[in-house]
C-alpha cells in the first residue's frame, strides 16, 4: 500500500521549444531581450507611477498592480526557459514543478480579474463622473485588488492540489517548456477527467465572470461615449479606454485558446506557441501599450518631467 501512494516519479523533463542549434540561439537572444524589456518596462511603470503624486489615482493604482503581476508571471517562466535552451537535460523536480504552476497560475488568474476592475474603474469615471471620487475611494481600490488574488489563490490551489495528488509513475517527459497543468494530467497514472472537469469549470467561471464585468462595463461606456456631444471628448473617452480593450483582448485570446477550447494532439506545437506569446511576450507588451497610448504616462516618462519630481522629493525630505 505504501508503495502504491508513494510518487514514482522525482523530476519532470521539458521537451523544449526546439532542438536545433540554429533555432535555439534565434529564441535566446530574442526571449532574452524580451524578458529584459518586461523586467525594464514593469518596473519602470511601478517605479514611475510610485514617485510621480500626479499619477496617485485609482486608474495608476490598478495599473502599477497590473505591472507587477506581469513582472511576476514572466518571471515564473522565463529564467528557467532561457537556462534550458542549451541544456542538455532540461529537467525540474517534482516540488519545482508544483510551486512554478501554482505561481504562474496565481498571477494569470489575478491578472484576469484585475482588469475586471480595471475595466469597472473606467466605467465609473466615463459613466458617473461626478461620482467617480466617492465610488472608487482608497478603500474600494483596495478591496478591488485584494479580491482578485484572493479569488486567484482559491482556483490555483485547487488546480495544483488536484493535480499533484495524482499518481506520477512515468513517463516523465512533458511536451512543453513549462509546467502547465493540461500537459502535466496527460502524465498521470490514473483517470483525470475530475481534474479536467474542475479545469476546464474554473478557467471558463474565471474568463467568464471577468470578461462579462469587462463586457457590461464597456457596454456602458460606449453608451455613454455616444451621448457626448463634441469629437474632441468623444475622442478623450475612447483614447483612455482603447488601451485596456487591447490588453484584454491579447490576454483573454491567448487564454482562451490554451484552457478553453478542446484539447488535440496535433495541436501541442501550436499550443507551446501561444503559450509563448502569454507567458512572454503579453507582459512586455501591457506596459508599452499603457505607456505608448497614455499621455500622463508618456509626460512623466519625459526626462524633464522625472527631474523635476525627483527634485521635489528631495526638497520635500529637506523641509
Amino acid at each position: 500500500m505504501e508503495d502504491q501512494n508513494q510518487t514514482a516519479v522525482t523530476e519532470f523533463l521539458f521537451l523544449g521549444l526546439s532542438g536545433h542549434l540554429y533555432q535555439q540561439i534565434a529564441l535566446f537572444v530574442i526571449l532574452l531581450f524580451v524578458y529584459l524589456v518586461t523586467l525594464g518596462s514593469n518596473l519602470g511603470m511601478i517605479t514611475l507611477i510610485g514617485i510621480d503624486p500626479r499619477l496617485h489615482t485609482p486608474m495608476y493604482f490598478f495599473l502599477s498592480h497590473l505591472s507587477f503581476v506581469d513582472l511576476c508571471s514572466c518571471s515564473c517562466v522565463a529564467p528557467k526557459m532561457l537556462c534550458d535552451i542549451f541544456a542538455k537535460k532540461r529537467s525540474i523536480s517534482f516540488m519545482g514543478c508544483a510551486a512554478q504552476m501554482f505561481f504562474f497560475g496565481l498571477f494569470v488568474a489575478t491578472e484576469c480579474f484585475l482588469l475586471a476592475s480595471m475595466a469597472y474603474d473606467r466605467y465609473t469615471a466615463i459613466c458617473k463622473p461626478l461620482l467617480y471620487t466617492l465610488i472608487m475611494s482608497q478603500r474600494v481600490c483596495v478591496q478591488l485588488v485584494i479580491g482578485p488574488y484572493a479569488v486567484a489563490l482559491i482556483s490555483t490551489m485547487t488546480h495544483t492540489t488536484l493535480t499533484f495528488c495524482l499518481p506520477f509513475c512515468g513517463p516523465n517527459v512533458i511536451n512543453h517548456f513549462f509546467c502547465d497543468i493540461s500537459p502535466l494530467l496527460s502524465l498521470a497514472c490514473a483517470d483525470t477527467w475530475i481534474n479536467k472537469l474542475v479545469l476546464f469549470t474554473l478557467a471558463g467561471a474565471i474568463g467568464v465572470l471577468s470578461g462579462l464585468i469587462i463586457m457590461i462595463s464597456y457596454v456602458c461606456i460606449l453608451v455613454a461615449i455616444l451621448r457626448i456631444q463634441t469629437a474632441d471628448g468623444r475622442r478623450k473617452a475612447f483614447s483612455t479606454c482603447s488601451s485596456h480593450l487591447a490588453v484584454v483582448s491579447i490576454l483573454y485570446g491567448t487564454l482562451f485558446f490554451i484552457y478553453v477550447r478542446p484539447s488535440s494532439r496535433s495541436s501541442s506545437e501550436i499550443s507551446k506557441v501561444i503559450s509563448l506569446f502569454y507567458t512572454v511576450l503579453t507582459p512586455m507588451l501591457n506596459p508599452l501599450i499603457y505607456s505608448l497610448r497614455n499621455k500622463e504616462v508618456k509626460n512623466s516618462f519625459s526626462r524633464k518631467e522625472l527631474c523635476s519630481i525627483f527634485c521635489n522629493s528631495l526638497n520635500g525630505k529637506r523641509i
